[in-house]
């Protein structure tokens, strides 16, 4: 082994941080280190871990768009017993591990109402030792007071070794949404985008199909529904259609959307094979989460976006602007979404000529286990 490594990740309403985990895990594992996840959000079903480990922390949720109201498993707020035990929890998951390496994932760069468990708790793994890094989407979302980016700052040079950004500083550079890059100095290192590993597809599943997706669905489904309206208002009426309705969305929702769409649009659960559909599909339709985008770009096929911008976020609408700029994706807002909208969107996609973003960075998953292979060996463990 090359080393045991503790990855700390929380998911609060999506699940595109535990995606984005669950990834890098695999390939860290593939490629020798002993792996162990230590997961505070609710339990994903069908999360591809590969060789390494989940441990299931006391979770928790949000149940708003401004991460405020964060519940239990019982639907409680967190309080200060809660508190207590998931502290106890994660002590007790690192005492069993004994990591050489700790990886938060996005704290401090966000997270910050989990604070209460990772500043005693990264402060007693650098008191052991421990190599400290955190796995870092390309774009932060923009926080509510400038001091919370001084905070950060101050956190990551006191607790922190290293910063893996998993991005391309050619498309999105850290300090277009983190000010202080230049004080992180040999601190901060790009990986390069993380692009889950392909599953080929049932069949034949995807092919020249539209291919609607919203990630884990907490907040996908105006998309969903004006998607199938849409349908009939576009060029691409002619298409099967397939969308995939992510876990965060109800079963009865489901079954709702079943009964909306016609003969020839298929409504099923997100799938562990989309990057599989992507690559046979002709267009992607989806909002504008880092692992969707990077799989649609992985696929090279056309694709409409509708970031979602609600409550604070705004990391979306920067990533998806960026790559529209390049004519490599096209984007309808979400304040203006309608089926009219919606069906423009594709229609523009479908007849624009095809672009390729050239030289853009793909193998962060690879490159974030090389890195840490590089602290090790500097650090003789």
């Amino acid at each position: 082994m090359s080393g045991k490594v503790l990855f700390w990740v929380q998911h609060l309403l999506g699940i595109g941080h535990l995606k984005r985990t669950s990834t890098l895990a695999r390939s860290l594992a593939a490629s020798g280190f002993e792996v162990t996840i230590a997961s505070g959000g609710f339990p994903v079903a069908g999360l591809r871990l590969g060789g390494a480990r989940l441990v299931q922390l006391p979770p928790v949720r949000a149940i708003d768009v401004y991460f405020k109201d964060l519940r239990t498993e019982d639907d409680r707020p967190i309080d200060d017993a809660w508190r207590a035990r998931r502290r106890a929890a994660l002590m007790t998951c690192a005492d069993q591990v004994r990591p050489d390496i700790v990886l938060t994932e996005l704290f401090p760069f966000g997270r910050r109402q989990l604070a209460f468990e990772l500043e005693p708790f990264l402060t007693e793994m650098r008191a052991r030792g421990a190599f400290i890094a955190c796995s870092v989407r390309d774009i932060l979302v923009e926080p509510p007071k400038p001091e919370r980016l001084l905070e950060m700052l101050e956190r990551t040079e006191r607790l922190l070794d290293r910063v893996l950004v998993h991005g391309d500083p050619n498309l999105v550079p850290f300090e277009e949404t983190f000010p202080h890059r230049d004080r992180l100095g040999d601190r901060l290192a790009y990986t390069g985008y993380v692009v889950e590993e392909p599953m080929a597809a049932n069949g034949q599943d995807g092919e020249g199909e539209i291919i609607v997706s919203a990630g884990g669905g907490a907040v996908s489904e105006p998309l969903l529904r004006a998607a199938l309206a849409a349908k009939p208002l576009s060029a691409a009426r002619d298409h099967r259609w397939r969308l995939l309705c992510g876990a965060g969305i109800a079963e009865t929702t489901v079954q709702e959307l079943r009964n909306l769409a016609d003969a020839a649009t298929i409504v099923e659960p997100a799938r562990p094979d989309f990057p599989g559909l992507l690559a046979r599909g002709r267009l992607s339709v989806s909002q504008a989460g880092y692992n969707t985008i990077v799989d649609v770009l992985a696929a090279g096929i056309p694709g409409v976006v509708v970031p979602y911008a609600g409550g604070l976020e705004s990391e979306q609408t920067l990533r998806a602007r960026r790559l529209a700029e390049r004519g490599v994706l096209h984007v309808v807002d979400e304040a203006t979404l309608s089926p009219q909208t919606l069906a423009a969107g594709i229609d523009r996609a479908l007849a624009a000529p095809a672009t390729e973003l050239a030289q853009l960075a793909t193998d962060g998953a690879a490159e974030t286990a090389r890195l840490l292979r590089q602290a090790l060996a500097a650090r003789n463990i």
